[in-house]
């Protein structure tokens, strides 16, 4: 099975190939630079992998919660490709896609925490397992003294910019119920891809029109930098565009 995933919801930009067990990805910090990197980082690991895009079985995406605008551009790019190839699409939570960054056991409890600004951060609950974060809760965006954890057995692992955020506040609170927190966690496409293999294999995916973003604030309408985007990822997607054979 070959997947194309594209996870850009918070300041990392991040591309990765899933062919049949091997990832190929591509990572970096680069703020307000998403829409020049992403395609170009997808077509150059399409011919690393030697994988034209009429064999993609399926793209991937994390729909978030994270920046608006990282959000809308990741689902725009995704389902121009998925519709020009008349291909499904994965959608997995950018929480659930942070929380496989806590290297742990299974059954270990997650919290994964994105930095949400003004104050507050996007979290959930998960629980780790052979197949991926298993989530506990619903995700939610509020203040750090708001966030709750359910009842759950051992000390949690924390990851994610939430923990850093207002000043460490989450982590402060929380104390002794963490057993370890990386706080400069961010989620990577890399890891989008082995979560969305495993959904792929169990039939768990959705047409390009129907994929929605988890924003967990009210959203707003695609800017022309976004629409230029998904214009551009339809045309690349294209039979007749450049590209590995």
């Amino acid at each position: 099975m070959k997947l194309l995933a594209f996870e850009t919801a918070t300041e990392a930009c991040s591309v990765a190939i899933w062919d049949n067990g091997r990832v190929l990805e591509r990572f970096e910090i680069a703020p307000r630079r998403h829409a020049e990197l992403a395609l170009p980082w997808a077509e150059g690991l399409l011919e690393e992998a030697g994988i034209a895009r009429s064999q993609l079985d399926a793209v991937a995406v994390g729909r978030g919660p994270g920046a608006f605008t990282g959000v809308r551009l990741a689902i725009a790019l995704v389902q121009g490709i998925a519709l020009a190839l008349d291909r499904p699409v994965v959608a997995c939570s950018t929480l659930a896609v942070l929380a496989m960054r806590a290297d742990v056991a299974q059954g270990t409890p997650v919290l994964a925490a994105i930095d949400a600004r003004m104050g507050e951060v996007y979290s959930q609950a998960f629980t780790a397992t052979a197949d991926g974060p298993v989530a506990l809760g619903e995700a939610r965006v509020c203040g750090p003294e708001r966030v709750a954890l359910p009842d759950a057995s051992g000390h949690w692992h924390g990851v994610g910019t939430g923990f850093s955020a207002v000043d460490g506040a989450l982590q402060a609170r929380l104390g002794a119920r963490l057993a370890h927190v990386d706080a400069s966690a961010l989620p990577r496409a890399g890891d989008l891809a082995r979560l969305a293999a495993t959904a792929f294999a169990r039939g768990e995916t959705l047409a390009p029109e129907r994929v929605e973003p988890a924003y967990l604030r009210d959203n707003v309408a695609l800017t022309l930098v976004e629409q230029a985007a998904l214009r551009a990822a339809r045309r690349a997607a294209e039979p007749g565009a450049p590209g590995p054979v």
